[in-house]
């Protein structure tokens, strides 16, 4: 997991016997250098962009760290290394924590129906990561109603019908090719008659470039105007899922992000640029297949995940 980054401050500790060996030093300990600290940076955003992380995040990141560290002095005593990796832990956290949700509680608290609405590109794993989600709230007793607003492919009608089985939930669906504000606006009408307690609708995720799907888009969220829009990428598809991200914000506004396949050996850039492009809390990343791998994100989990 994050393979790239363990590398990265690999390469990051040899930097840093560097700069400790042409560091200036005195009674206190070791002053680094602006003229070392300026190589590090730019060791830093090489890697970064290697790895698919949006330019604003890099340049936030190197900011912070030339913060944080110009000038730092680093006692007696204390490995030079570790305190440069305690500096990078601190503004990768920075950057991951812009703002965070309790989707558990936002749920509890909610008056009922509470409605969701699931965005996101074909192949990103979001009928599925629906699923884990209904399992999810099943788990906390919640009733739930999915709505198959995806009725450009059949496909996608019927896999989340096999979902619907598999939980023993309720799904409300029309034919291929119907319109998928209508799907989304009878599963909520029937949530509403029967009292259910949360309505998830998939949507269509045709390329997020084609102006008919961000049109049909911001016609669901008009007729069903769900409490939340999450939108779902791919943690391997690098700047492509912040694209994506940034261009479903614009069309209908993202509330909150799921990442999917963090459990792929996927270099990281998503996490990282996502939280920064649109500014809305990672509430879950998908760890696998199975309904129940579905980890609520932590920005300190995954830095001591990438540290250990």
């Amino acid at each position: 997991m994050f393979k790239f980054l363990k590398g990265m401050f690999s390469k990051f500790n040899k930097d840093a016997e560097s700069v400790s060996e042409g560091a200036i030093s005195d009674e206190h300990g070791k002053v680094i250098k602006e003229s070392k600290l300026e190589e590090i940076l730019w060791n830093l955003e090489v890697g970064l962009m290697e790895s698919d992380v949006a330019v604003e995040v890099i340049e936030e990141l190197k900011a912070q760290l030339r913060t944080e560290l110009l000038g730092k002095r680093v006692k007696r005593g204390v490995d030079f290394g570790e305190a440069v990796n305690e500096a990078i832990k601190s503004s990768l956290q920075k950057v991951l924590s812009i703002s965070s949700l309790d989707f558990d509680s936002y749920v509890e608290k909610h008056e009922k129906p509470v409605v969701l609405m699931f965005v996101g590109v074909n192949g990103t794993g979001k009928t599925t990561a629906i699923a884990k989600i209904a399992h999810r709230l099943q788990a906390a007793k919640k009733s739930i109603v999915l709505a198959a607003g995806d009725t450009f492919r059949a496909g996608a009608i019927e896999q989340l019908t096999i979902h619907s089985e598999k939980l023993g939930c309720k799904i409300i669906k029309h034919q291929a090719g119907a319109d998928s504000a209508a799907v989304a606006y009878d599963a909520i009408e029937h949530a509403r008659a029967r009292h259910r307690d949360v309505v998830l609708i998939d949507t269509a995720g045709r390329m997020q470039t084609n102006a008919n799907l961000m049109d049909e888009m911001k016609k669901i969220r008009r007729i069903a105007n769900p409490d939340m829009v999450v939108f779902v990428g791919d943690s391997l598809a690098g700047n492509d899922a912040v694209e994506q991200a940034r261009k479903f914000n614009e069309a209908v506004g993202i509330d909150a992000v799921i990442l999917t396949k963090i459990d792929a050996d996927a270099k990281g850039g998503a996490a990282l640029s996502i939280a920064k492009a649109v500014g809305k809390p990672i509430i879950f990343v998908s760890t696998g297949q199975e309904y129940g791998q579905l980890a609520v994100f932590d920005a300190k989990w995954m830095i001591d995940r990438i540290f250990e």
